[in-house]
């Protein structure tokens, strides 16, 4: 069952301004999306136009989505669930990227999660140069953990 996505982003108690002043103050920390990565449209939506794994139409969808989710439609949903009790179970091999540079998401509770999930394989791997957009900050490390692993269900290159 799918959640009900609202319009609006639910924010309870978070204080709007907080919520404006979030990613600009990640971005000019280093500890956004990428390392010195001071302008998202620069940095993020300039380079996914470029990107040549993607036709028009699929870069235009992805934009869209992206501007019309403001921070989340799900943000109550991202901020209340505790993954261990509510997917405590997968039947799939599960493969999680994390980063010490990571504040998007935390890298303490993945590394809890992996611990306590059940799965046919679970394995993290720790990235030491990036933040949360490992694919592009350490694109070799990505493409070697994608050629060595996760083709073939290892864990070879795990933590």
């Amino acid at each position: 069952m799918q959640p009900k996505l609202e319009k609006e982003p639910v924010t309870d108690s978070i204080p709007n301004a907080y919520l404006k002043s979030r990613i600009k103050a990640m971005h000019n920390l280093g500890i956004g999306k990428k390392h010195n990565m001071h302008s998202v449209f620069n940095g993020n939506f300039l380079p996914s136009l470029m990107h040549k794994g993607y036709n028009l139409q699929e870069k235009y969808k992805m934009r869209a989505g992206k501007f019309n989710s403001g921070i989340s439609t799900l943000w109550k949903e991202m901020l209340t669930p505790n993954l261990i009790t509510k997917i405590p179970k997968l039947e799939i091999p599960v493969y999680f990227f994390g980063s010490i540079y990571e504040y998007t998401v935390s890298i303490i509770l993945q590394k809890e999660y992996v611990k306590k999930l059940q799965a046919t394989v679970k394995v993290f791997y720790t990235f030491d140069h990036s933040t949360h957009r490992h694919i592009f900050e350490e694109p070799e490390k990505v493409k070697e953990i994608m050629l060595k692993d996760l083709l073939y269900g290892s864990n070879a290159m795990s933590d």
